[in-house]
């Protein structure tokens, strides 16, 4: 019996097998749980495809956490694979525009950097607040996170949007807490991720990361 047995968990994020996300879904249903998984547009193929890469096999639902329809029917989409809700939510979630990126921080222009906190950081209360219902007696929300305590090489806004991920959490973990709704980020170092193959320059992040 693994430790997170009986549990249903939704899991954002996953786009192929390197996917965090992925792993995350992977050793969770190894673990016990039973997972559903989200995704939409043109990377639900995607989604749809690695899903049959894990253990078992896990249901995906329609979320875009930009889209108010799709957050508004998270909870009816959910309980028609888990009736009885869930008891955790994993936010892996992230995007940046290249304007935002590489180098660029001085000269992106306002509407790229609002995508990307946007996407990155808004959307970590959109899918708590979309996934609350769901949360019988309390749950477990975990992020993934990037340290955002230093001005790293190349990110620039992603930098931000993480700092501002950081803030969002901890004012979601004071808010919700009285409901046993637990709110935590996981920060991880340089991982040659889907997303991190986007960021331009991704080599001078990894030197700066192994140097210090």
């Amino acid at each position: 019996m693994g430790i997170l047995e009986g549990k249903k968990i939704l899991v954002t994020g996953v786009l192929t097998d390197a996917s965090i996300a992925f792993h995350i879904a992977r050793i969770a249903q190894e673990q016990g749980a039973e997972v559903v998984l989200s995704s939409y547009g043109r990377v639900l193929s995607l989604t749809t495809r690695i899903a049959g890469r894990l253990p078992k096999p896990a249901p995906i639902v329609q979320l875009d956490v930009t889209n108010t329809d799709d957050l508004a029917a998270l909870e009816s989409r959910v309980r028609e694979h888990f009736p009885d809700g869930l008891d955790g939510v994993v936010h892996s979630i992230g995007f940046a525009p290249e304007a935002a990126l590489g180098g660029n921080f001085l000269n992106t222009s306002w509407e790229d950097v609002s995508t990307a906190l946007h996407v990155s950081a808004f959307s970590l209360k959109a899918l708590t607040m979309a996934a609350r219902p769901l949360f019988n007696g309390g749950g477990s929300v975990v992020g993934l996170d990037f340290d955002a305590a230093v001005a790293w090489p190349k990110y620039d806004w992603m930098g931000v949007a993480k700092a501002a991920l950081e803030s969002t959490s901890r004012y979601l973990a004071r808010d919700l807490g009285a409901e046993n709704i637990r709110v935590n980020l996981v920060a991880a170092g340089p991982i040659r991720t889907m997303a991190a193959k986007s960021i331009p320059g991704f080599e001078e992040f990894e030197k700066v990361w192994n140097e210090r």
